[in-house]
C-alpha cells in the first residue's frame, strides 16, 4: 500500500498546532494534524489559562476566533493574591476586567479550536517513532501503528519531548530544579469551603522558604493547585503516588510549619500528581533546514513562570500560517521569515521565565514578588 502524501502535516494537536492548522484553513492552505492521543476526549485538558493581548489574542484575531474566545472567558479570572507561609495576605487584586489578560479553561480553548477545523483535520491515535528526512525539503514520518506519511512541510508542535525537533537540534530539556505536584479540590464551595474562600476568584500564589502554592478556580468549581518547591531531580521518584495518603505526607513533610489552610489545599485533595519542570536552554535556536520547522514548547519549552508558554505557542501557530500564506509557493522563504522572528521573541520570554523563577524560589522570594506585584508590572 502505498504512503500517503500530504502538502503540510503538524505533528501534535495542542493549542499551538491546532491554530497553525486554523489559520492555514483560513487561508485557504490544507493541513492535516496527527496527534497521539486516541481522541479529543481522551483526557482532562485542565488548568486555566491567561490569553494575553499582545500575542495569544493576536492568534486568535487571526483565526477569526477572538469573538468567539471572549464567550468562553472566565468572569473575575484575572483576580489574584499573594499569600505569605503563615497565611497573610500580602497582595490582592480584583478582575479589572480590561481583557488585557482574560482567563480561559485550556480544555474550553482547545475545543473551540478543534470545532473551528473541517472534519478531518485531526488523526487520533498517530504516535510518532520517527523522522526522517527524503531529499527537497520532503519529509517521512512514521507512527506507532506501523502507518507512515510523507509531506512538502513537516511542522513540530510536539510539545517538550518532540520527536521531530532532532531533525533540527540536538538540544533537550533539562531540569530547572523545581518540582511540581498538582492537586484538585472539587466542588470547592460546597466541600471545601475554607479552601475555596482563601483561592478567591482568580489567580492564588503563596511563597517563602523556596517553596509555594500556586492554584486557580476553574470555571467547573474546583480549584487546582501546584505545590512547588525546589527539589533534587530525583526527590519525586521516592515519593509513592499510587498511596494518595503516603503521597500527601511526603509533600506536607516540605511544608512543615505553614498555616493550616494552605496545607490543606495538598491535605483534602482528591487527586495527587508530581510533575517536573524542565526548560530547553534560553535562546535554543536552529540552522534553516529545508522543510521541517517546529512551534510552541517543540521550539522553546520553558518553566511557566512568565505565563507565556500557551500564548507563544499559539502565536507562534498562527504567525508560521501567516508567512506560509504570505510566500505562497516558496515554502522555504516563508519558514525563513517565521523563525527570524520567533527566535527573538522566545529568547526574550525563556530569559523571563527563568528570571521569574529565581525571583519566586530564591531568597526572599516572597518580598521580591510583593515588590513586583506592588511597583511593576500588573502580574506574570
Amino acid at each position: 500500500m502505498s504512503t500517503p502524501h500530504l502538502p503540510v502535516a503538524v505533528i501534535g494537536g495542542g493549542l499551538g498546532g491546532l491554530t497553525a492548522a486554523r489559520v492555514l484553513h483560513v487561508n485557504g492552505i490544507e493541513s492535516a494534524i496527527f496527534d497521539l492521543e486516541p481522541g479529543p476526549q481522551a483526557r482532562t485538558q485542565g488548568g486555566m489559562l491567561d490569553i494575553h493581548d499582545d500575542n495569544g489574542q493576536k492568534a486568535l484575531r487571526a483565526a477569526g476566533l477572538h469573538d468567539d474566545f471572549l464567550k468562553i472567558v472566565h468572569e473575575g479570572g484575572q483576580a489574584m493574591r499573594l499569600l505569605g507561609p503563615d497565611g497573610t495576605v500580602h497582595v490582592s487584586t480584583e478582575d479589572d476586567g480590561d481583557g488585557d489578560r482574560p482567563e480561559v479553561d485550556r480544555g474550553d480553548l482547545r475545543d473551540l479550536l478543534l470545532n473551528s477545523l473541517p472534519d478531518g483535520t485531526v488523526h487520533w491515535g498517530r504516535k510518532v517513532t520517527g523522522a526522517r528526512p527524503l531529499g527537497e525539503g520532503r519529509h517521512e514520518v512514521a507512527f506507532a501503528d506501523d502507518s507512515a506519511v510523507t509531506t512538502d512541510l513537516l511542522i513540530g508542535a510536539d510539545g517538550a519531548w518532540s520527536r521531530i525537533r532532532p531533525l533540527l537540534s540536538d538540544a533537550r530539556p533539562a531540569y530547572t530544579g523545581i518540582s511540581f505536584v498538582e492537586t484538585d479540590l472539587y466542588e470547592a464551595d460546597t466541600r471545601h469551603p475554607r479552601s475555596a474562600a482563601l483561592i478567591g476568584g482568580g489567580f492564588f500564589i503563596a511563597l517563602g522558604g523556596e517553596r509555594g502554592f500556586l492554584a486557580h478556580r476553574e470555571t467547573d468549581g474546583s480549584l487546582h493547585v501546584y505545590a512547588a518547591l525546589k527539589a533534587d531531580e530525583g526527590w519525586l521518584d521516592t515519593v509513592d503516588f499510587s498511596d494518595a495518603a503516603a503521597a500527601k505526607a511526603a509533600v506536607l513533610a516540605r511544608f512543615e510549619g505553614w498555616d493550616e489552610g494552605l496545607r490543606a489545599l495538598v491535605a483534602d485533595a482528591e487527586t495527587i500528581t508530581p510533575r517536573r519542570i524542565h526548560a530547553l536552554p534560553v535562546g535554543h535556536r536552529w540552522d534553516r533546514v529545508p522543510g521541517v520547522t517546529l512551534l510552541g514548547d517543540a521550539a522553546h519549552v520553558m518553566s511557566p513562570f512568565a505565563g507565556e508558554g500557551a500564548n507563544l505557542a499559539m502565536y507562534d501557530g498562527a504567525e508560521l500560517a501567516s508567512a506560509l500564506a504570505a510566500h505562497p509557493g516558496d515554502t522555504e522563504a516563508a519558514l525563513t521569515a517565521y523563525e527570524e522572528a520567533l527566535f527573538p521573541r522566545s529568547e526574550a520570554s525563556a530569559a523571563e521565565s527563568a528570571a521569574s523563577l529565581d525571583s519566586m524560589f530564591g531568597t526572599n522570594g516572597l518580598e521580591r514578588m510583593i515588590g513586583f506585584f506592588t511597583s511593576g508590572p500588573a502580574g506574570p
